[in-house]
């Protein structure tokens, strides 16, 4: 029996101050807010960072990825950029989701046949998906001349038509299922979820929670106009008065990555999990979600940014800011808000003790050491290279049977 390894994670923490803007607004169209302890919290969610961790990597990678519903109907529109007549360049793109498994994938036949589960897939994949319905376009053109056949054809007494889902497979389903099956390397950090297509689904490496303000943060409203320029002489030359609202603060930011299970997924490439660990280190750092950037241009870097590399369990240290850190006596959050997230690592080091734990190490923009917090580093990018070298380190838990 091989031996037990327990799981490696690698634990980010930031405290990144952002000023005013609204990184992640809800269905009200105000910034997202939650209540902790007691205060309002301003709060961006995990799925609006993850997004833009993503793209991010996805850039520097040259390897993108799309979530889509809409698979059938970008294959039509590429059939008939090729010159296909439309119903024949419809049928086709439907014919992507009927033929990916033995009963096809859902569709949503009154949103024009978009797939009832969101698809997570290489880009590139739409490209040789249109090779692979122009090399079959014969049987395409037979089915749909059959099918439509069959919808002018009377119907027989006592008798039912043949319904749009119960149309075959004419391409070949285990061509199309395993273009569907492919990845990219930010399919593997953060999983994939397809429960239609069996060996689709990917268990995602990484685990990101909703960023929040340490602190209470209340909105902020924003009155503001637009100038009509070409207002009449008599008129006042407001073409547009609204009132927006904004948050500040200092957020606290986790995300964890399980470096176990991200080389699983890359069928056992350590070189390259370390790699994509590195660039997700610097993708976490550095991203910002982008929404209103240009009426806010919030491009700020954290103050401080904290790594633990450990076995068997993650560890947040989100409870540290459950009672809301209170402003410095000369204002501002920062200083308090480390030392509150320093004094938290102190107490669950002292809790969990330093043998599960690989390495630890923090990058500042203060001058001065931080307690509890590990090594401490100079710059992200030396901090990126030196817990990805820890992570690297072999486990030296006992071998169990």
């Amino acid at each position: 029996m091989a031996p037990y390894a327990p799981a490696r994670y690698i634990d980010l923490h930031a405290l990144h101050p952002v000023p005013a803007s609204l990184l992640n607004r809800g269905e009200d169209d105000e910034p997202k807010t939650l209540l902790l302890g007691g205060a309002l919290r301003a709060m961006v969610s995990s799925q609006a960072w993850k997004r833009a961790i993503r793209l991010q990597m996805e850039e520097e990678l040259d390897e993108h990825a799309a979530r889509t519903r809409n698979l059938p109907l970008r294959i039509a529109d590429a059939l008939r950029e090729d010159g296909w007549p439309g119903d024949l360049a419809a049928f086709a793109g439907a014919q992507i989701a009927r033929s990916a498994t033995d009963k096809g994938l859902g569709t949503e036949a009154k949103q024009g046949g978009i797939t009832s589960a969101l698809l997570y897939l290489p880009r590139d994949v739409r490209s040789d998906m249109v090779q692979l319905c122009q090399e079959h376009r014969p049987q395409l053109e037979e089915a749909l001349a059959q099918q439509t056949a069959a919808a002018a054809a009377p119907t027989p007494k006592g008798g039912r038509k043949t319904k749009e889902n119960a149309v075959p497979a004419v391409l070949p389903t285990r061509t199309v299922a395993a273009l569907i099956r492919r990845r990219t390397a930010t399919i593997n950090l953060f999983g994939r979820m397809l429960a239609e297509l069996p060996g689709a689904h990917v268990d995602g490496a990484v685990q990101m929670a909703h960023a929040f303000t340490v602190h209470q943060s209340d909105l902020q409203p924003d009155y503001f106009t637009a100038v009509e320029d070409w207002a009449a002489p008599d008129e006042a030359g407001s073409a547009h008065l609204q009132t927006g609202f904004f948050t500040t603060g200092i957020l606290y930011r986790y995300a964890t990555v399980n470096l176990t299970e991200l080389t699983r997924n890359l069928d056992g490439d350590h070189d390259q999990a370390l790699r994509l660990l590195n660039l997700f280190t610097e993708a976490f750092i550095e991203s910002l979600p982008q929404a209103k950037r240009t009426s806010t241009a919030p491009h700020t870097l954290p103050h401080l940014v904290h790594y633990t590399v450990r076995d068997r369990r993650p560890v947040s240290y989100a409870a540290a800011f459950e009672q809301p850190v209170k402003a410095a006596p000369g204002g501002g959050y920062a200083l308090p808000a480390v030392h509150t997230l320093a004094t938290h690592a102190d107490a669950v080091n002292r809790l969990l003790g330093s043998r599960r734990r690989i390495a630890h190490g923090y990058a500042t923009h203060q001058n001065a050491p931080v307690d509890h917090l590990g090594t401490p580093h100079t710059s992200f990018e030396e901090l990126a290279d030196a817990l990805t070298q820890a992570a690297a380190q072999p486990h030296t838990s006992p071998a169990r049977a």
